[in-house]
């Protein structure tokens, strides 16, 4: 039980106990409890919508709990924001990034203590300093470069530097790696554990069940807010914690690849070219298969995604739809054409946070839902946003509770639903499951091959290998801008991995795809 310790252990950093909290129409946390010792590394778990984040904002002074009590290093102690909590040592890297896109990764590391000289800002220290802590994370960066330049995977390392340079003595990391390829998993987890022998506590939040096991001691897993208990993560298996969990067995279907050699061709792409990101990349999709879109990070997957989806401009190249040239130069042309495209970056691509889940829901498809004078057809909306909610299982207390009230995974769902309703022929889907849980992972995995059994071609893009292989009809493989080789459905992770390190063409593997 949290806050019980033998006379061996040494006293915890953290202990929360009874910890409730509220939002409108929302219970998220009842009687909820967790503690954290020095040097540990302590998962906290739980399907999305448990109260994970909720819990670690109270500790990290963005929300006030409602009830209960905290102990901070052995005495009672009130966080009353963000601030008070970086004063007294709690550092916080958010699922959310919280980035300001027109600063610089220096700038954002140390914003509102910026080093000054004379009154002056200093930016050589500004700089140096932030090189200082890249080089400490082994990652080549340049400080002075704008966030808004960078991938969600170099914002996400430009987020843990922030959190590192505060020197911390309680480190809470949310979905860390949810963006980071295996070779910066590595080097985040010599970080971390360089953290742990310095007597940092890290509260380590994820939903990757191999990460637990290879970096945590010890596992909390909350379910719908409450506790449900505390597990050694070393002698426990992964299906105890999934169980914990989800309260149920889950069980996946074996994947069962169809034969969509006949089908008809929904989607082509013939020598698509944008600087050094994509170079002459070409392949198709037929009606009723899954292509797998699969590299390294800078290999240019969601580029080619943006430039199919005209988020970004092309210089050279067609897309056929159907067999029919297009024209698409904007994301309006490829939602005319059927294409829908499900974001990485979901809070900045795929949401309207500030509306709720129903316009959320409606917003490609509202010319459906407008009638004569502009007048929109709100029990029509109503009822579509209701079908997905039920259909997709998000959990919310209404369709007018606010997206940005939504735990990351719900939000994730509200996505889908968007274009689920639109009913495009084409879809994207740009890391599907990014910060989601098992559970909903286990759904959206159904959902994908429900949607492939009715006829949509789907692109699915993920940096989790095994998840491509799980999805994945044939596995489409880049490397530096180039697409270096098509692999049938059943290839291995070392397939994958040696077009993903060829920098020219495999191409008597691109023919036999």
């Amino acid at each position: 039980m949290v806050g019980e310790t033998s006379d061996a252990a040494p006293s915890p950093l953290v202990v929360m106990r009874g910890i409730d909290k509220s939002f409108p129409g929302v219970r998220a946390l009842s009687q909820a409890q967790f503690e954290l010792l020095p040097g540990e590394v302590h998962a906290l778990m739980g399907e999305n919508g448990a109260g994970k984040s909720t819990l670690m904002k109270i500790l990290s002074g963005v929300y006030q709990r409602d009830a209960g009590s905290l102990e901070l290093y052995g005495r009672p102690a009130e966080i009353a924001s963000p601030r008070e909590a970086q004063d007294a040592g709690i550092g916080i890297i958010h699922q959310e990034l919280a980035l300001m896109r027109d600063l610089t990764a220096a700038q954002n590391i140390f914003i509102g203590r910026e080093p000054r000289r004379f009154g002056i800002l200093d930016e050589g220290r500004l700089n140096r300093g932030a090189a200082a802590i890249f080089r400490s994370m082994n990652l080549k960066l340049d400080p002075t470069v704008l966030v808004e330049t960078l991938t969600i995977a170099k914002q996400q390392m430009v987020e843990i530097a922030k959190a590192l340079s505060y020197r911390s003595r309680v480190l809470i990391m949310d979905e860390p790696t949810a963006a980071l390829n295996d070779a910066e998993i590595a080097e985040l987890f010599a970080i971390i554990n360089r953290l742990k022998a310095e007597g940092v506590g890290i509260v380590y939040i994820s939903h990757k069940m191999d990460e637990i096991k290879r970096i945590s001691d010890r596992v909390t897993v909350m379910r719908d807010g409450e506790y449900v208990g505390t597990v050694p993560a070393a002698e426990t298996p992964i299906e105890t914690i999934i169980s914990m969990m989800v309260g149920r067995k889950l069980t996946d279907e074996a994947l069962a690849i169809p034969d969509t050699a006949d089908a008809p061709i929904a989607l082509e792409v013939h020598n698509l070219n944008r600087g050094r990101e994509i170079r002459e990349v070409s392949f198709s999709v037929r009606q009723g298969e899954i292509l797998g879109l699969a590299g390294l990070m800078g290999a240019g997957r969601t580029e080619v995604a943006r430039a199919i989806f005209g988020a970004d401009r092309r210089e050279g190249g067609d897309i056929l739809v159907h067999g029919q040239r297009v024209r698409i130069v904007s994301p309006r042309d490829a939602v005319e054409k059927g294409i829908g495209y499900l974001s990485e970056d979901r809070k900045l691509f795929g949401l309207a946070t500030g509306l709720d889940v129903r316009n959320n829901i409606a917003l490609a498809s509202l010319e459906r839902f407008t009638g004569p004078m502009g007048v929109l057809d709100e029990p029509g909306m109503q009822a579509a946003a209701d079908r997905y909610i039920r259909q997709l299982a998000i959990k919310t207390p209404s369709d007018t509770q606010e997206a940005r009230l939504l735990s990351g995974g719900n939000q994730q769902k509200v996505v889908i639903a968007k274009w689920l309703l639109r009913n495009c022929d084409i879809l994207i889907f740009d890391e599907p499951t990014r910060g989601i849980d098992v559970g909903a992972k286990s759904e959206i995995y159904k959902l994908l091959n429900a949607l492939a059994a009715e006829g949509k071609a789907i692109i699915v893009i993920s940096s989790e290998l095994p998840e491509i292989l799980r999805l994945s009809h044939r596995i489409a493989v880049m490397c530096e801008g180039r697409l270096t080789g098509i692999l049938p459905g059943g290839s291995s992770q070392e397939d994958i991995m040696r077009l993903a390190t060829m920098r020219e063409p495999a191409m008597e593997v691109r023919r036999a795809g």
